[in-house]
């Protein structure tokens, strides 16, 4: 086998050129999704599916969150119908233990999971630490953004200026910590609870039931969910997680395109 004739710097050339291009495609989106575990990654590939141009934002250099790797270290996961069904959707392989309860192994839906999204068109933006939200005219209207190695850099070293990118909805799926909503708590503009001790029986619905927008242009979805109300916690099985993010894409764009203007600077108009 004789491989194509390139240079090291075509190598960097080609990285370095589509980075740039896709980056400057996607510093204005419909959705950015920020946390790329199972709520994110379904929210995500929904909007996608629809026609949305959907960035995915995640602090980790792997995406899935604890989907790869399931509960005590033991790959894998469990679902309760009709959770199912979206697996149905992807073509993941999962087995019935009983009934209503399904498990299956957790790298190969979370494979499954990830390429449906970026088969979808979702794009990536991973190693990306979200900093803080773009608030104008009382309305989300995007995300400040860093490369998550700066803030393990020594404090002494860390003046980076992060950067902002636009979007006219953002979804939290950022799990237990729920970052996006703590950062609009911080200022009081909403309130956190933090989530409640393990019940999953309850969990469950309550986190899909409870996936709504917390503020005008942010919607919270999977266990983001369950630490802004104060709902318990569900432990190692992801079936509201994923009905969770389904139901956070459920929320259509063209509600929010009707306060899209909310989002621009003085002078601009809406694009039609």
């Amino acid at each position: 086998m004789i491989f194509s004739k390139v240079s090291e710097k075509d190598i960097t050339g080609a990285i370095v050129s589509e980075f740039a291009r896709e980056f400057q495609e996607h510093l204005d989106n419909d959705v950015i999704v920020v946390g790329a575990g199972p709520s994110g990654l379904v929210a995500a590939r929904e909007f996608a599916l629809r026609g949305e141009k959907t960035l995915l934002v995640e602090s980790n250099n792997y995406l899935g969150g604890g989907f790869w790797i399931g509960g005590y270290l033991m790959n894998k996961v469990t679902f309760r119908a009709p959770a199912q069904e979206i697996l149905d959707e992807i073509a993941a392989p999962y087995k019935e233990v009983e009934d209503g309860l399904f498990v299956a192994d957790g790298p190969h839906v979370c494979s499954k999971l990830i390429a449906a999204a970026c088969d979808a068109g979702v794009k990536v933006l991973n190693m990306t630490k979200f900093d803080d939200v773009i608030v104008k005219n009382n309305r989300v209207c995007g995300v400040v953004i860093n490369w998550t190695p700066v803030s393990a850099l020594p404090r002494a070293i860390t003046c980076v200026d992060p950067v902002g990118i636009e979007a006219k909805l953002v979804v939290d799926a950022t799990g237990h910590d729920a970052v996006v909503v703590q950062s609009l708590a911080n200022r009081g503009l909403v309130k956190i609870k933090g989530f409640g001790p393990m019940c999953i029986e309850e969990s469950e619905d309550a986190v899909v039931q409870n996936t709504k927008e917390v503020y005008p242009g942010l919607i919270v979805a999977g266990m983001a969910v369950a630490t802004t109300f104060g709902l318990p916690r569900m432990g190692p099985t992801f079936g509201g997680m994923l009905l969770s993010g389904k139901k956070a894409a459920a929320i259509t764009i063209e509600a929010v395109n009707e306060n899209a203007g909310s989002c621009l600077s003085v002078g601009q108009e809406v694009k039609k």
